[in-house]
């Protein structure tokens, strides 16, 4: 709801109302449409961009690509469990936070959920003590360092074709605890976690008790408030401030608002739409490059189909049907990748012409030594019975 700054007289009309509020809407707008900065972040992977600071290269490449789905993965890690008898009520936690807002993001892509718990899980990285916060940290440097040793253990990455969002809770052991994430600036985080680019995000949760061991019950609210801020970043939700003197509705128990549902299903579309043309593209570079290639009907009918996918797609995207486009442009990159990995190009992808000379030439050249010198030797029998019958002429 938008409220004149000013009073207006009694009895204006609804083009004056609205000649008053066009400034204002027209802020609006920008927040919440898409804007340049959007086909930006949706093409990131295909044009070259100029980031002027690493803050701004590492936002553009947190969020997932566009992909049929997602596993998302929730993991506890106990390093010590002989000190800390951890209990998280994760099923009841993800139907309360994380459910619905998948269940709103059901039009984007399709998602499975498991989780897991870890026992002697380490994160890999030593912490240091710091005296005058009398605990242990991790700065953001060693952050980096985390991932590795902590994946070998996740073992989700396998189990599915889709990419993988991990979401790590890491209670510290008796030895290193309390722990707390410190930034660029040696301040602490606040939420105590981090997000790692396109992979997913690692929060630590500190216990207290002296006595050992001690049985914990996780604050799952504390918890999935930190894992839900991230798993919008991961999914490409972008919070846009709003201008100056404007309040932005609460998004629902959804936790995403509709106009950012749009906007994820608009930016979706159009990296779809640049993905099944960049496939289409490098599919007609390599028929022009390789001249003896086949193509049957089925690879013709799925580049037709594809091309008529994205004609639909690009044409419901200047209507405003955003989920049509987005459905449209995903038909578009299946129909264009499977004509692009179609079984029967792949030995002509892999074996062009000069390729199959560098690999014969070797084994058919031995042949070739005696049968030439078998033909030499008789070009000169034949010369010498010419000569002969030439001398017996004479």
């Amino acid at each position: 709801m938008l409220r004149a700054g000013r009073p207006m007289r009694v009895g204006v009309g609804l083009k004056e109302v609205l000649a008053h509020l066009e400034a204002q809407v027209q802020q609006v707008l920008q927040v919440m449409s898409f804007s340049h900065s959007d086909i930006t972040a949706a093409l990131s992977d295909r044009v070259r961009l100029d980031y002027s600071s690493r803050e701004g290269l590492a936002d553009s490449m947190r969020a997932f690509k566009s992909s049929p789905g997602y596993e998302v993965t929730f993991s506890l890690l106990n390093p010590d469990p002989q000190s800390h008898h951890l209990h998280w009520d994760i099923e009841a936690a993800v139907q309360s936070y994380i459910q619905p807002l998948l269940s709103k993001l059901a039009p984007v892509a399709d998602f499975s959920l498991d989780s897991q718990i870890l026992y002697y899980a380490v994160l890999g990285v030593n912490p240091r003590y710091d005296p005058s916060l009398n605990a242990y940290t991790l700065n953001a440097d060693s952050l980096s360092h985390v991932i590795n040793p902590v994946e070998a253990r996740l073992g989700s990455s396998a189990a599915s074709s889709n990419p993988v969002l991990n979401f790590l809770l890491y209670v510290p052991d008796a030895r290193h605890s309390p722990l707390y994430i410190t930034d660029h600036r040696k301040n602490t985080v606040v939420s105590n976690a981090f997000s790692s680019p396109r992979w997913g995000g690692i929060m630590v949760y500190n216990v207290n008790g002296t006595e050992l061991p001690v049985d914990i019950n996780i604050d799952m609210t504390r918890v999935m408030g930190v894992f839900l801020a991230q798993l919008r970043l991961m999914l490409g939700v972008q919070s846009s401030a709003p201008p100056p003197g404007f309040l932005v509705g609460p998004c629902g128990p959804a936790g995403l608002a509709d106009w950012e549902l749009d906007r994820l299903l608009w930016s979706r579309s159009v990296e779809n739409v640049a993905t099944a043309t960049t496939t289409i593209t490098s599919l007609a570079q390599l028929l022009d490059q390789i001249g003896n290639i086949v193509i049957n009907d089925n690879i013709a009918e799925q580049v037709s189909a594809a091309v008529a996918s994205l004609q639909l797609a690009v044409g419901q995207l200047e209507v405003g049907n955003l989920g049509l486009a987005l459905q449209y442009s995903k038909e578009a990159i299946l129909q264009s990748e499977r004509a692009f990995f179609d079984p029967s190009l792949l030995h002509l992808l892999y074996f062009p012409d000069d390729q199959k000379f560098a690999i014969y030439i070797p084994l058919f050249l031995p042949m070739c030594v005696p049968i030439l010198l078998s033909l030499l030797k008789m070009a000169a029998e034949a010369r010498q019975r010419r000569r002969e019958r030439q001398d017996k002429k004479d």
